[in-house]
């Protein structure tokens, strides 16, 4: 039996989207219905679902960010109220998407789409293809163009015209003002981003989608959905016995994991 999750903020519209899908395709097993991003992450991960149905924007983490980290093979459908340039992003990257308001005839050709890729021939390759390269684009080109957030915190990078240059990180009754060329990385830690220099660690309230939306790309990886690396700063890379990915820096001992989003970064190196 196919396992599916939602994932919506608006109790109402998931409790309506549950019913359409019921309705539709009565043998889905609905497991769980997530209240926020964290949430959704975190059941996701538990109860491994074939499907999860993603609002964009969500408190806590928002549906891209959610999907940036799914480990498994759930596949994602978002649900989202974003315009043309979006669904353009999602179709490009042959990702499905649901716009509110949520219409019957749509979501029913949807289901079809996604019954048709859950058939033997299409289920091996299906997740695999995007992971490989057409979800992780599609959610890259989403973060930087729309800076979309699940939370109202006030950022701690200061930018001008063109990309990121300067970190500012206050500690006590100082503020640090950090190259981001010196930055090895930078990770969500709670309800911080911790920015990771040679010297040590400072923390800010800028959330990982907003940095990514400022930093260079040739020179700034997303690598988790909680991790933005510097590739100046790259030392190598680790493979462990259940072939994960992992990054290490130089003159640095902590390495991180690396998505499965986005290990097709690393084969060319």
């Amino acid at each position: 039996m196919t396992r599916a999750l939602i994932a919506d903020d608006e109790a109402h519209l998931a409790l309506y989207l549950k019913n359409q899908l019921q309705q539709l395709w009565p043998e889905l097993e609905i497991v769980a219905i997530a209240r926020n991003g964290i949430e959704a992450a975190e059941q996701i991960a538990e109860l491994q679902p074939d499907l999860a149905f993603l609002d964009i924007q969500m408190p806590g983490l928002t549906g891209l960010e959610v999907a940036q980290g799914i480990e498994g093979a759930t596949r994602v459908i978002f649900v989202t109220a974003y315009d043309d340039y979006a669904v353009a992003a999602f179709e490009h990257a042959a990702l499905d998407y649901l716009l509110k308001p949520l219409k019957t005839e749509r979501l029913a050709r949807t289901l079809e789409r996604v019954r048709a890729s859950l058939l033997p021939a299409a289920a091996d390759a299906a997740p695999a293809a995007a992971l490989e390269g057409g979800l992780a684009a599609a959610l890259q080109t989403l973060l930087r163009g729309s800076a979309v957030t699940g939370s109202g915190v006030v950022s701690g990078a200061e930018s001008g015209a063109g990309p990121l240059r300067y970190v500012r990180a206050a500690q006590g009754d100082l503020t640090h003002q950090i190259p981001v060329e010196d930055v090895l990385y930078f990770h969500a830690d709670d309800k911080y981003t911790v920015v990771q220099t040679a010297r040590g660690e400072h923390l800010i309230r800028t959330p990982i989608v907003d940095l990514v939306a400022q930093l260079e790309p040739a020179q700034f990886w997303q690598v988790h959905r909680s991790t933005v690396i510097n590739l100046s700063h790259l030392a190598g890379t680790r493979r462990d016995e259940l072939s994960r990915l992992f990054v290490r820096f130089k003159g640095h001992e902590r390495e991180l994991p690396v998505s499965r989003a986005y290990v097709h970064l690393f084969k060319a190196m």
